[in-house]
């Protein structure tokens, strides 16, 4: 029987427990041997990082390899990286080696040794707390060392820091002593990832870049011969450059290397001959070396994306010259490349979205992938039957599926008639319908970066919303991934205006044909999509188009932003996107929010996490100053022990809850499902 209710009144058996006790996904997968370990989300445990393990012959559940407290996680550039890697013996099973993030020192553990505990490789730092972060690890035991990217503190400000590759003892003996770690390269680079190996162990191969770049503007692809002691020689960029990214660089199991570039406009692969390049000459100054490269799949698809975290894998070569490669437009699918050929073929089944973590055993390659009807699962694909079959994390429908949204996947049109690409998620509930006629709320979700994308994947979050009759709107907008780099380039030096103007732009669409109510529109988002959030309840681009606005650990005043009130990897992101500050001090005071607050009309909610240093609360603070008095309804909740990203189960619950209370205080739902939010102006 099929109930007539109001809009966002509906009730829905998903709570916001429910959406916290399954925040996350799995991440960093990889091989051991024949076995497969990743880590994995723990909200329930404060927020921790599981490291999982499953064993070769499939036949038993993962096991978390490591209780509580222990937290497989790092801060390497502040957004983390690859935090583990192992590697197997002969006798006394598998090594691993891990970071731990409450101290962020490197770990070795035997996990196959009786009573073995972890054992700590690497020093704590002497200048700050966690100043010594390690990441994107290769285990070599025949060395006796495990290469990783080290990122060293110099001193208490936000720059003050070194990265380099280094080489770290695995007999512990740099535990208590810095000077026993080896460092393998210099500090000619402000930025890289950790090393690859060549089949043959005779080469290295990284990434690297400097400021004001970030990954997906300019990077070099470098490699250098390894001689005998371990030491390398002279390194040299064979590919990249100021106006080229280079996401990943792998060796292939012949030795040659490929390499995922967007030197075409699409992050495409390509076979570089890292012979010639180590030879060639560059032909301009500040220019690499003009280097053959051979394109092994040219087409107007992404074959990576953007490196917000270090050690992130789309393509993975397979023994026999195979490669499993990530691929797709607005989306990312698995397929198996044959580089002789150029031909493509696709992984069967119904994942429609693969996470940047792909594992190879033998001819099998495993990933993370999810659709708009199953969370993120590990499916392995084995290349020789083409038979998929998800191994661990499988999804199970914790309510009725008839609860989750049925999305749609729209291109909307925007000024000067730019396409705008985004994905609705209409009110749908299996048993509840709105009285004829009426029109329902929708909120516009600003996802974060801004250089990355919302994929289309089933999030409980979002059913939460759309089960209770409010509709949702994720808006990939112009500057986002999965659209080539010209797409990616449209918010160059104009952030604050062209996401403020798409979002807008789908928001008025949605309201003008019809399908969600003009008067009862909002608006919210994370990190750049807070800044996005609270950007649109102060620019005249949007003027009077949302009713109240969600605002979570944003950027608020981009001069503090610029001027070291963030870290170090994004600390001059905003010379691309806004420009620089020294030729444009008015442009950064002009797009603020925190000098614009005298434009916010409408009630807004602002969540912030006490411990994040990307986006610290000093903004929030100064901006609640400028509100102060105006009249304009507002709730600042903080939370302690939350960074950048809220992880721990209780802090999801409120955060849920007070936004969907502020979207019903404002479009004046009746609901008693959640706590009143207390409003002050």
């Amino acid at each position: 029987m099929t109930v007539q209710a109001p809009y966002g009144t509906w009730p829905s058996p998903i709570d916001a427990g429910t959406v916290a006790a399954h925040d996350g996904r799995p991440e960093f997968l990889g091989s051991v041997g024949e076995e497969l370990w990743w880590t994995e989300p723990r909200p329930e445990e404060g927020g921790r990082r599981a490291l999982l393990r499953l064993a070769a012959d499939g036949r038993h559940p993962p096991v978390s390899v490591l209780p509580a407290p222990w937290n497989v996680r790092n801060r390497v550039i502040e957004y983390g990286g690859l935090p583990w890697a192992g590697a197997p013996r002969s006798e006394g099973g598998p090594l691993i080696v891990f970071t731990h993030f409450a101290d962020q020192r490197l770990y070795a553990l035997e996990p196959d040794v009786p009573d073995a505990r972890p054992r700590p490789l690497t020093p704590l730092s002497e200048v700050t707390d966690g100043g010594l972060r390690w990441c994107d690890p290769v285990v070599l035991p025949e060395r006796g060392e495990a290469w990783c990217v080290l990122e060293e503190f110099t001193g208490e400000g936000p720059t003050d820091v070194r990265r380099v590759l280094a080489a770290v003892p695995l007999d512990g003996s740099a535990a208590e002593d810095r000077g026993r770690v080896r460092e393998l390269t210099g500090d000619g680079d402000r930025f890289l990832t950790g090393p690859r190996l060549s089949p043959d162990g005779r080469r290295l191969a990284w990434l690297a870049w400097d400021h004001p770049a970030m990954p997906w503007d300019g990077t070099r692809a470098m490699t250098a011969r390894i001689r005998d002691d371990g030491t390398l020689e002279t390194p040299r960029a064979v590919a990249g450059g100021p106006e080229e990214s280079v996401a990943q660089a792998e060796f292939s199991t012949d030795g040659s290397l490929l390499i995922a570039s967007d030197s075409s406009g699409w992050w495409n692969l390509q076979r570089v001959d890292v012979e010639a390049a180590e030879t060639a000459e560059a032909t301009e100054p500040g220019r690499g070396p003009v280097v053959p490269r051979v394109p092994l799949c040219p087409r107007e698809e992404e074959f990576a994306g953007a490196a917000w975290k270090i050690g992130q894998r789309w393509f993975a070569p397979l023994p026999g010259g195979l490669v499993a490669a990530l691929h797709g437009r607005g989306a990312q699918r698995l397929g198996v490349l044959d580089p002789e050929t150029g031909e493509l073929v696709d992984a069967a089944g119904p994942w429609t979205e693969w996470a940047p973590f792909l594992a190879v055993i033998d001819s099998r390659v495993t990933g993370v992938a999810a659709s708009p009807r199953t969370s993120h699962e590990i499916v392995e694909l084995d290349t020789r039957t083409g038979h998929t079959v998800v191994l661990a994390s499988h999804h199970k429908d914790h309510v009725d599926s008839a609860y989750y949204p049925e999305p749609q996947i729209r291109t909307f049109t925007g000024p000067d008639g730019r396409d705008i690409h985004a994905h609705i998620y209409p009110p749908h509930h299996p048993d509840h319908t709105a009285p004829a006629g009426e029109l329902p709320p929708y909120v516009v979700w600003v996802h974060g970066g801004p250089t990355s994308r919302a994929p289309l994947v089933l999030d409980l979050e979002i059913a939460y919303f759309t089960s209770r009759g409010i509709g949702v709107a994720e808006v990939n907008y112009g500057g986002s991934t999965g659209y080539g780099r010209e797409y990616r380039n449209r918010l160059r030096q104009q952030w604050g205006v062209v996401d403020v103007e798409d979002c807008a732009a789908v928001a008025r669409t949605l309201a003008r044909e019809g399908t969600a109510d003009p008067a009862r529109l909002a608006i919210r988002g994370g990190s750049a999509g807070g800044w996005t959030s609270a950007a649109s309840l102060t620019s005249p681009l949007a003027e009077g188009l949302y009713a109240c606005g969600t605002v979570t650990y944003p950027i608020l005043d981009l001069t503090g932003w610029a001027t070291g009130e963030t870290h170090d990897f994004e600390s001059q992101y905003l010379e691309s996107l806004v420009g620089p500050l020294s030729e444009v001090p008015g442009r950064y005071r002009e797009r603020s929010p925190l000098h614009q607050a005298q434009r916010v009309a409408v009630p807004f909610l602002l969540l912030q996490g006490l411990d994040d240093v990307i986006c610290p609360p000093v903004q929030c603070e100064r901006f609640l100053e400028q509100v102060k008095g105006r009249g304009v309804s507002h709730a600042y909740l903080a939370f302690e022990g939350e960074g950048h990203g809220f992880r721990r189960a209780d802090t999801i619950v409120r955060a849920v809850e007070a936004e969907l209370s502020l979207y019903s205080h404002t479009f004046g739902l009746r609901r008693e499902d959640v706590p009143p939010l207390e409003l002050r102006s």
